[in-house]
């Protein structure tokens, strides 16, 4: 590649990294990069990124759902946002000229989107920048519990994606802040090095097996590798937890959402854990209340079910 095409691969680039964290209305944003990850997801399959409105509005309208924080606002509505916004950041183009955020003028036109033609051209120039580009960004955006689902919803394999070398600068801001290596170890044993919800305990030889140091509100959008920001949780909750499916109220009492639901023994079992709860070991700070308030907004799912009298104990 030529002096200008490094220069204009790298500018596209850029553009891309600098998708970083944001909220909209006081609540986390996902939108953007998930339709760029969409984006990246075809480009890599297709070898086009092009994504019709009629597509986007079920796909991205499903990924946002799935991975943004609880909305009463539609799925349509939702997909709308980022479809005609994301022209303003200079990496995503429509074939038709649509007012921002109105459905009836992108039910009408039906326009297909796709990214600038420098970051394009360069992506499929180099398809091991496209694979980077979309760690970067899930990296950015999502814990290591929910990257891999988002990945593949996407159309990614996501151990191809994780274990890839990144080429990409990091989104701005991210490369500032440093995990606590000792953190993880602090967390577990503060909790006994059991699940703080069911109190599952596996060791492999003496060592913890399943149990991981769980973020309340997550490293990747400003969480502190701190003693009241963490949570020892076996992989299963763990997963549930960032997942929105479980959560905490004000009095520290685990949630279930009611969004959950589950036909089997074993998936019913969940919702023994509403109104459990916490009981941390003498010394042990419980997660803060600015923390538990931000993931009940920002990730928690709907409503959670109702506590009997007899679950809060």
């Amino acid at each position: 590649m030529t002096e200008r095409g490094d220069g204009l691969r790298d500018q596209a680039l850029a553009r891309l990294a600098a998708l970083r964290p944001h909220q909209r209305n006081g609540r986390r944003s996902p939108h953007k990069p998930l339709l760029v990850l969409l984006a990246l997801g075809r480009l890599a399959v297709t070898g086009s990124s092009a994504l019709g409105w009629q597509d986007a509005q079920v796909e991205l309208g499903n990924l946002i759902a799935e991975f943004g924080p609880a909305s009463k606002t539609s799925r349509v509505q939702g997909a709308a946002y980022p479809f005609t916004r994301l022209r303003s950041d200079g990496v995503w183009v429509l074939d038709h000229d649509v007012p921002m955020d109105i459905l009836g003028p992108l039910s009408t036109a039906r326009p297909t989107g796709r990214f600038a033609p420098a970051i394009e051209q360069a992506l499929a120039a180099d398809p091991v920048l496209i694979v980077s580009a979309a760690r970067v960004l899930v990296e950015a955006h999502f814990p290591a519990t929910i990257a891999p689902d988002v990945l593949a919803a996407v159309g990614f394999d996501p151990d191809a994606v994780l274990h890839a070398p990144s080429r990409l600068p990091e989104p701005a801001g991210t490369g500032q802040r440093q995990r606590d290596p000792k953190w993880r170890d602090a967390i577990l044993q503060a909790w006994d090095r059991q699940c703080a919800f069911c109190g599952f305990d596996g060791q492999v030889h003496g060592a913890t097996v399943g149990v991981d140091a769980a973020h309340v509100r997550w490293f990747a959008l400003d969480g502190p590798d701190s003693l009241d920001n963490g949570l020892a949780l076996c992989v299963l909750h763990h997963r549930l937890f960032d997942h929105g499916v479980l959560g905490l109220d004000n009095r520290m009492r685990v949630c279930v959402s009611g969004t959950y639901s589950s036909r089997t023994v074993s998936g019913q079992a969940v919702y023994d854990l509403n109104g459990h709860r916490l009981r941390a070991r003498p010394g042990t700070p419980l997660p803060a209340v600015h923390h538990v308030a931000w993931h009940h907004q920002q990730v928690f799912k709907g409503q959670p079910l109702a506590v009997s009298s007899l679950g809060s104990a």
